[in-house]
């Protein structure tokens, strides 16, 4: 499980994140992850807060698969595709994290509001990065 830190050289965070994160095993980069149904149809179609929801489904899903969960964020890097959502998205990022982040603990992470995403329709995307620790190997 990765560390955070807010050290007092750098100003607080602007929400719900940490400044630092520091990890002592490998790591996992999960690419961007959109709301899109495997018909590729958006899922949630203007309506963020549904969007977001999928989306960290989706990253949960992936960091399971490689035996890890969302408590193992070493960092987001969240795109938006128009600042007027920002508000939005702390809101229902706030949601969110009080599920999966009950220890107040939160990853990194980087906010950017960009002109589109490749889907039509989709307005967050989310990549994150996962640490694991380094585990001793029984009888190792």
């Amino acid at each position: 499980m990765p560390t955070y830190s807010n050290p007092p050289t750098l100003l607080p965070p602007y929400g719900l994140y940490s400044q630092i994160a520091r990890c002592d095993g490998p790591l996992y980069f999960v690419a961007g992850q959109l709301a899109v149904s495997e018909d590729g149809s958006v899922i949630g179609p203007g309506d963020l807060a549904a969007q977001l929801r999928e989306v960290f489904r989706r990253i949960a899903a992936a960091a399971q698969s490689v035996g890890l969960g969302l408590q193992d964020v070493v960092q987001f890097t969240t795109y938006l595709t128009d600042r007027e959502l920002v508000p939005q998205f702390y809101a229902a990022r706030e949601k969110l994290f009080e599920e999966i982040y009950q220890d107040g603990r939160y990853p990194p992470n980087t906010l950017l509001v960009v002109a589109g995403l490749v889907e039509p329709g989709v307005l967050v995307e989310v990549q994150a990065v996962l640490g694991a620790e380094v585990k001793a190997v029984p009888g190792a």
